[in-house]
């Protein structure tokens, strides 16, 4: 057994930087509701450039960006369009529904990219009955590790704002897409009117997450933020991580890349194991095992006890994911504590 926990439930488990530490304790720090804190200040503008965008603003979660994006571009009423399996309509508690009164219209594709001609089909009739489509919610890199390639997000943009719709992207992936695909990540936000980045998953911020668009945009979101409660005061101390996360960070995660696939290629050889490998583009790991049920549930506390902490297996699927606190040498043991177990 390892002399430490080896967790790939999630890239959200990495651990700041001594660095982060070091400048967290160091910060300049004011009240950032009166717009006093030196540090947010610069964090805000360092995700604006590297976004592309005009302004930015620092929210607690990516949850809470993605919320305030919808509460910002619409009205109570109003539909709005996502895919079947977006983080917005699967893993944000209804909030859409519950915070802006919108309805979630969400759009089947095999690929989960909402391509041109099925978007067109799900914007409502302009009809009497029917609540107005105003947004399009997107995400790069998407859930299911694969990336949007920028020409489908460029044809995805020009056909929703041929129907006057406004486009917010989840990035909260943002920059493995970027480092995935060899562009900025501003190129990967192009085609989007908002878009959301996290800075607490593979660049390891403890707290975090940067919502960016227009000034006017960002402006009306400020004050979003404070009816959710988001305002915070002398927060430049997580701020400060999250500069180091933007400006040190984004190198580190072709790394990620490399040892997810490193470990893709090790476990389809274990028997039993069939690995989901077409399309895969970032640090994630998609599995199943062709054992008996009891065996497949028994996994993750089988390999707890190796020091290993993985996920439940969900729609028949195991996903491991690669972060900055595990190494290939951790993942060689991994591999090798599940052919064990599968043996």
């Amino acid at each position: 057994m390892m002399d430490r926990i080896i967790d790939i439930r999630s890239d959200t488990v990495t651990q700041p930087t001594p660095e982060m530490r070091r400048a967290m304790a160091e910060a300049p720090v004011g009240d950032d509701v009166y717009g006093d804190d030196p540090t947010v200040n610069r964090l805000e503008q360092l995700a604006a450039e590297f976004s592309g965008k005009e302004a930015a603003l620092f929210v607690p979660s990516g949850t809470m960006g993605n919320q305030l994006a919808i509460m910002t571009h619409t009205r109570r009423g109003d539909a709005v369009i996502c895919g079947r399996n977006a983080h917005v309509l699967v893993h944000e508690v209804g909030a859409s529904a519950v915070l802006s009164g919108v309805t979630l219209d969400p759009v089947d594709s095999p690929d989960d990219i909402i391509h041109p001609h099925l978007l067109e089909k799900a914007i409502r009739e302009d009809d009497l009955h029917c609540p107005p489509t105003t947004l399009l919610c997107v995400e790069n890199a998407l859930a299911t590790g694969r990336v949007v390639p920028l020409e489908e997000m460029e044809a995805i943009y020009t056909a929703a704002k041929a129907r006057g719709l406004m486009v917010h992207m989840d990035g909260a992936r943002l920059f493995n897409a970027a480092v995935a695909l060899g562009v900025p990540a501003a190129q990967v936000a192009k085609c989007t009117d908002s878009v959301m980045f996290c800075l607490s998953k593979g660049l390891c911020a403890p707290v975090g997450s940067m919502l960016a668009g227009s000034r006017e945009f960002i402006t009306r979101a400020r004050k979003n933020r404070k009816i959710l409660g988001g305002a915070m005061r002398q927060c430049g101390i997580l701020a400060a991580a999250g500069i180091l996360a933007l400006t040190e960070m984004p190198g580190q995660l072709e790394t990620d890349h490399q040892n997810a696939a490193w470990l893709r290629q090790r476990i389809a050889k274990i028997p039993g194991v069939q690995v989901k490998a077409d399309g895969i583009q970032i640090n994630m790991v998609f599995f199943t095992v062709q054992r008996p049920d009891q065996v497949i549930r028994a996994l993750p506390e089988k390999l707890l006890e190796r020091g290993i902490k993985i996920n439940g297996v969900s729609a028949g699927e195991f996903r491991f994911v690669t972060n900055h606190d595990v190494t290939r040498e951790d993942l060689a043991y991994v591999a090798d504590c599940l052919e064990a177990l599968l043996a």
